[in-house]
């Protein structure tokens, strides 16, 4: 998940080809989904074309298929696309005025961009139940896990995906604006369509730097 701040773009650098990582480890039916998954980056910016209705129910049905304690299904999505971009990014600049009241404007009406920055905009949500045996940290995280099955789908179709936060997904008036309920909390945007640039492999981080074995302690 990435803060958004429109004067940058993701920037990867290099990467060894995915096929080759999976070669001679998995049935070719898993090595494509593995190539999918280790190739799977953030794109920034996108343009037309976005995913098409059939398409983004593909997108959707992956997200109902994250794990979920409970089976309380927490996933909310906002759809906006087409002319409702240039709504929501009039909604932008408001809050973008109000959250600076002594500044003109003008010097916030770049912030109507950012609804344009993808031909459609997910907006990420959770609703949070109170429950005995599941947390309110457990739904966020099956919340979160909807999220990267939907950029995972994404890629996987060809298109692709930036997923951003930011001071807007915290504000009430934006909350209210895109109808969630009282319950249901704001995580973000997912920003979807067509990379403008060719993709350039992000160099991945070392394993060893994130993994490591459990031994239990040796009997005296």
């Amino acid at each position: 998940m990435t803060t958004l701040d429109l004067s940058r773009a993701d920037t990867p650098t290099s990467r060894p080809a995915a096929t080759a990582a999976t070669a001679g480890y998995a049935t070719p039916e898993a090595s494509a989904v593995l190539d999918v998954l280790l190739s799977r980056q953030s794109h920034w910016p996108l343009t037309e074309p976005g995913p098409a209705n059939a398409e983004l129910d593909l997108i959707v049905d992956t997200a109902l298929r994250a794990p979920d304690h409970g089976n309380l299904r927490p996933w909310r999505f906002v759809t906006i696309r087409g002319e409702a971009r240039g709504a929501l990014g009039d909604l932008l600049v408001d809050l973008a005025c109000a959250r600076a009241p002594g500044e003109p404007r003008s010097a916030h009406a770049h912030r109507r961009q950012k609804a344009f920055a993808a031909p459609l905009v997910i907006a990420l949500g959770a609703a949070l139940s109170v429950h005995p045996k599941v947390p309110e940290v457990e739904q966020l995280l099956a919340a979160g896990a909807a999220a990267m099955n939907m950029l995972n789908a994404i890629h996987a179709l060809g298109y692709g995906g930036f997923w951003a936060t930011g001071p807007d997904s915290y504000e009430a008036r934006l909350h209210d604006a895109l109808g969630f309920a009282p319950n249901e909390r704001l995580l973000g945007f997912l920003f979807v369509g067509t990379p403008k640039n060719p993709a350039q492999p992000p160099v991945r981080p070392a394993r060893c730097a994130h993994v490591r074995e459990w031994l239990p302690p040796q009997s005296a």
